[in-house]
Order: C-alpha cells, then structure tokens, then sequence
C-alpha cells in the first residue's frame, strides 16, 4: 500500500488561523455562516489557554492543514465512564477520498479506547447522506431517536436563573 501523502498530528498554536478557516469552510458547506462567531482569538484560548477544553487534530498536506476534528470529553451517566465528543470534522474538498477523513476517525476511536472511554459520539445533519453511508460503513449507529436540544445567545441568557 503506498504511502500517502499527507499525516496527522496534534494542533498547535500555529495552526489556529487554519483551523478557523477551515471552520468557515465547514460551516458554509452546511449553509450556517450566519451562526459563525469563531475567530483566532476567541478560539486559541480554549485550545491552548491555561485550562483547555477542547482538543484538536489536524491533517496536513504540502505542508498546509487541510483537515481538522475538534473533540473534547464528555461523560455518561449510565456507563459511569467518560466519553469521547467529536464536535466538527472536515477535510477540504480538494483532499477527500484519501482517506484523511477516515484517518481522523480511526485516530479519536482509537484515542477514546486508550482512555477508557465508553462511548465516541458525534452528530451528523440528516440531509448529509454521503457523511451517513460513510459513519454507517464504518461502524457507527446513527441513532434514530435522539434529538438535540440547544439554548444559545439571547435565549441563554434568559435560560440562566438570576
């Protein structure tokens, strides 16, 4: 099997800018710009500041990032175990079908059974069927049932008790 031409590797601080780009790429491929608040500034510090919560690996081709999964942990009650939470994966356009996507996969399931992580988890949006088959082809269950709930911005604010 050749080699291929491009590696994985644990973000940092000089891949921030890359990330967020990468980030506004994702986001306009699932027609969501208008949610983006994301800059270099807002996120290095919860990659890289003094008490980090997310963790980020990127994919790297020619030297450029082009590939990125942003993950952090999460726990599950009725496992008593920790879990492992992949908030966004992309890889750009221009580098998809070389296998970095099911790279970056393999790596965060792998680093979830290191951890003694019960569950790796992540959402997909029902219209991205081409992302379904390709969970689905590896293994993962998407599950049917669930739903996610979100409270953001001014409704947040009103969430909170005063």
């Amino acid at each position: 099997m050749d080699q291929p031409d491009w590696t994985l590797r644990a973000a940092e601080p000089r891949d921030v800018d890359a990330i967020v780009g990468l980030i506004g790429e994702l986001a306009a491929f699932e027609q969501l710009t208008h949610l983006l608040q994301v800059t270099p500034e807002s996120l290095h510090p919860h990659l890289f500041g003094e008490r980090p919560v997310v963790e980020c690996i990127v994919g790297e081709a020619g030297g450029e990032v082009v590939a990125f999964a942003l993950f952090f942990t999460n726990f599950s009650t009725f496992l008593g175990r920790p879990g492992l939470y992949l908030e966004d994966l992309y890889v750009r356009p221009a580098h998809r079908g070389r296998g970095i996507g099911r790279a970056l996969l393999e790596r965060l399931g792998a680093l979830a059974v290191e951890r003694g992580c019960g569950r790796f988890e992540w959402s997909v949006l029902d219209w991205n069927e081409n992302a379904i088959r390709f969970y689905e082809k590896m293994g993962a269950s998407v599950l049917p049932d669930w739903r996610i709930c979100r409270v953001t911005g001014e409704a947040l604010q009103r969430f909170a008790p005063r």
